[in-house]
């Protein structure tokens, strides 16, 4: 995070920025936990397996059915011979296919047949209906698993793009603007957040990221009870906070990364989604405040305008401005007693 990069452990859109490398036998733990595997995949790859699932599996048996007509001594028989076929009306290859095809999709046209006198393709066909029905059945549930996923829900959770320190209810405090896109609710709210910043054990143990947590709260209560408004949760500076420290000259040297995450649940389907972002330090507008985007309607409700969601003016406190401007003093009559 230090350095002339500013580095990002969690983007504003709340996705990850750490790679994971030089782990050995990736393959085989992604193989192991297949399911998860399926359901992360890339639509794209999603689509291609679904496809190749039904196409491979049709042309796979109907290879089988061949070699057995093969096999069998079906191929290129007389029409006057009493020979009985293991598959009725399947003398190539192409032919076999569409028995796959047509078995495997309960068509069933009639024209192409299994007789009685072949075992060996009963077993075919029977192995080929239970084997398929399980792969369809994992192919098809990886599909409702993956547009179920709540994640397409958290990316209709709005963060501010800024985060503000002034005062609330004569406490200073650090502030988030959350907001819900959707009219459907999400209930049980709660926003958490975490510091992650360099840190030095007493042992001389340097750490890159140190986490700390950092509560945040509605007013006077940690949870929100549904996400109706947008709503601006806060964070106290007081002795107990990682950033009791913080002071407007500070936020200029200071290297740390806070990622704020909201947990909730859909109301809809019950189902948890949670959405984060991250702020760094050129991102905490200390001495301002969030401009008020709720407005009351004509006919007796009321307007969210956007337009104001992310917009800041300077805090109505004075106090916030003359600490800044004595802290300066203070560090510049430091500097010329050095």
């Amino acid at each position: 995070m230090s350095g002339a990069v500013q580095r990002r452990l969690v983007s504003k859109d709340g996705r990850s920025n750490v790679r994971i490398d030089n782990v050995e036998g990736m393959v085989k733990l992604y193989l192991h936990d297949i399911w998860t595997t399926v359901v992360d995949m890339k639509w794209r790859y999603k689509l291609t397996l679904f496809v190749s699932t039904f196409l491979g599996t049709w042309f796979i048996f109907g290879v089988l059915f061949y070699l057995i007509a093969m096999s069998n001594g079906d191929l290129g028989l007389a029409p006057e011979s009493n020979h009985t076929p293991c598959v009725m009306n399947v003398a190539t290859l192409t032919g076999a296919y569409l028995f796959s095809l047509e078995s495997q999709t309960t068509i069933g046209y009639g024209f192409r047949h299994i007789s009685e006198e072949c075992p060996l393709a009963i077993f075919t066909l029977v192995a080929q209906l239970v084997f398929t029905g399980l792969a369809e059945i994992f192919v098809t549930a990886a599909f409702l698993a993956k547009l179920a996923r709540p994640k397409k829900r958290a990316e209709t959770i709005m963060f501010s793009q800024s985060a503000v320190v002034c005062r609330h209810q004569g406490k200073l405090c650090l502030m988030v603007r959350v907001a819900n896109m959707r009219k459907s609710l999400l209930i049980q709210c709660q926003l958490s957040g975490k510091l992650f910043s360099p840190y030095v054990t007493e042992e001389g143990e340097k750490i890159l990221l140190h986490q700390e947590p950092v509560d945040f709260q509605l007013d006077s209560s940690q949870e929100c009870p549904f996400l109706l408004l947008p709503l601006t949760f806060y964070h106290m500076l007081d002795e107990s906070s990682p950033l009791v420290s913080l002071t407007a000259e500070s936020l200029k040297t200071r290297d740390f990364e806070l990622v704020v995450t909201l947990n909730a649940t859909m109301e809809s389907t019950a189902a948890t989604c949670q959405s984060r972002t991250s702020y760094l330090p050129q991102e905490v507008r200390w001495g301002y405040e969030f401009i008020p985007l709720l407005f009351s309607a004509p006919g007796g409700g009321y307007i969210t305008d956007f337009d104001y969601f992310n917009k800041v003016q300077e805090s109505s406190d004075s106090s916030l401005l003359q600490k800044s401007v004595t802290e300066k003093l203070q560090l510049e009559e430091e500097y010329r007693k050095e």
